[in-house]
């Protein structure tokens, strides 16, 4: 753990490995939301219809759930530095894919493909908390998840601008290639310029890889409850594209979907069960045991809030366009400073996380996301419009400041598990952008975010079983030493 102090204009130690890290995650969420500012060019140039537009951002999604898993536990194993040299330099060949495609097939099996850098964002969370000490933590991952997830919003101001100086029919296609370029050129940027741990530090790996490890035979079935909404999620995505849903499938690829996810299920299932079925011959040393229903509580808020983040900044351009009557760049740039409220908002809720505690300030903060989208749903055209912006910015405050909380307590439960606590964390927050945009196309705009509001006091309710940590978790090395980190 670095000594020096916390100095945000420093670009050495602690504080270079923390700016890199946030621009790695910045460039992976340019990379990832960069054909939806081009979607009306693109459909436009490649004259797709409006089933096969909604289609591509599914896919863009479908993904990441899984991928966030995946690159969790090859993080934990293979270190961070690795990790994410490798993720940038390897999704920049799904974007030159999408860039030079001319078919509609070529763009739905490329922006598939890309949804596995929206995982990114896991491998920071580890590499930051090797870094700093636990009173410093919240604001750090803060500031790596605030500042990397602009990278969207970024993505929307400037792609549009740079296909309009490159011109002419093919200008989006030099925008996405340009991104695709820079993910390549910053991947060894990166493997260049940090290190997994600071000089002298252990970086500590999970003693087997495959599955979460956990502590007792209460936790193993809690976490195999954890995993079935993920599965219900991409079954989810099944029937969207299904004759049911949007039609792109036919009923029998869609059986076909329903059947492998079934089979991956049964394997990970098994898999979970061979890394931890020592628990059934004792119970593990006390100072090896974590509770994971610390991990399934932080699940729950991170569904609620990063969840209805996904989901909001997806209707929310539309939705201002037709309650107020706007042109839709105006409408879209209002509703841009929803994601505007990251570069403050998750830094300051890891922030108060640091100051007050993580569970006071998470409670604080998803009461707060209740209230906001209760607010949120009384909008209407009867409103002033600039009193629809100001709810619509303090209700992103709670939500992205909640953001921040929950990653400020996420590096603190378990550190050789860290990437992979991130990983199923990370994935819920996406479980919850499909579940919260599935209920969208079914009901009004109003009971949508009565539905968002609703599942944030489940959070309140879920927080009652968090519990607050407090002095070391411990570790063991390869040599069987023990080593103590504070967590408080």
């Amino acid at each position: 753990m670095s000594n020096e102090k916390f100095n945000l204009f420093s670009f050495s130690g602690k504080m270079k490995i923390m700016h890199l890290s946030w621009m790695a995650f910045f460039i992976s969420f340019v990379v990832w939301f960069n054909a939806a500012p081009l979607m009306g060019v693109i459909a436009e140039s490649l004259g797709l219809s409006n089933g096969q537009v909604k289609t591509l951002l599914i896919l863009n999604v479908a993904l990441t759930i899984p991928a966030r898993v995946i690159i969790g536990m090859v993080t934990d194993k293979f270190g961070p530095r690795l990790t994410y040299s490798i993720l940038l330099a390897v999704c920049s060949l799904p974007c030159f894919m999408f860039a030079l495609g001319d078919s509609f097939e070529q763009l739905a099996l490329a922006r598939f493909l890309l949804g596995f850098i929206g995982a990114g964002f896991v491998v920071g969370i580890r590499m930051v908390s090797e870094w700093f000490p636990a009173n410093e933590l919240g604001t750090a991952e803060g500031i790596y998840g605030g500042w990397g997830n602009f990278g969207s919003a970024a993505a929307a101001f400037t792609l549009p601008v740079i296909a309009i100086f490159f011109g002419g029919e093919n200008g989006w296609r030099y925008a996405i290639g340009l991104t695709g370029l820079l993910s390549l050129v910053f991947a060894f940027i990166y493997y260049f310029n940090v290190t997994d741990t600071p000089k002298g530090s252990t970086y500590f790996k999970p003693k087997k890889i495959g599955a979460l490890e956990v502590t007792s035979k209460g936790d193993l079935l809690l976490l195999i409850i954890m995993k079935l909404p993920m599965y219900a999620t991409l079954g989810l995505l099944g029937w969207k594209l299904s004759p049911s849903g949007i039609n792109m499938l036919t009923q029998e690829a869609v059986n076909l979907i329903y059947a492998g996810l079934g089979v991956v299920l049964l394997i990970d299932l098994y898999q979970t069960y061979q890394i931890n079925k020592h628990l059934f011959d004792g119970p593990v040393p006390e100072f090896e045991r974590y509770a994971f229903k610390q991990v399934a509580v932080l699940n729950v808020l991170y569904f609620s809030t990063f969840g209805s983040e996904l989901a909001v900044v997806s209707m929310l351009p539309l939705y201002f366009a037709e309650t107020f009557e706007l042109g839709l760049a105006q409408a879209g740039m209002l509703a841009s400073t929803y994601a505007f409220m990251n570069l403050a908002s998750r830094p300051g809720g890891g922030w108060i996380s640091d100051r007050f505690g993580r569970k006071p300030t998470l409670m604080l903060l998803t009461a707060g996301l209740a209230l906001g989208y209760l607010g949120m749903a009384q909008i209407t055209s009867e409103w002033s419009l600039p009193l629809a912006v100001v709810m619509v910015m303090g209700c992103s405050f709670f939500v992205q400041s909640g953001e921040g909380a929950v990653f400020a307590a996420v590096p603190l439960i378990k550190r050789r598990l860290t990437g992979q606590i991130a990983g199923m964390t990370g994935a819920y927050g996406n479980v919850g952008a499909v579940f919260f945009l599935t209920v969208y196309s079914l009901v009004s705009t109003q009971a949508f975010f009565y539905v968002i509001a609703a599942s944030a006091v489940l959070g309140l309710i879920s927080l009652l079983f968090l519990t607050e940590p407090k002095g070391h978790i411990s570790e063991v090395n390869d040599k069987g030493e023990v080593t103590l980190i504070s967590v408080s």
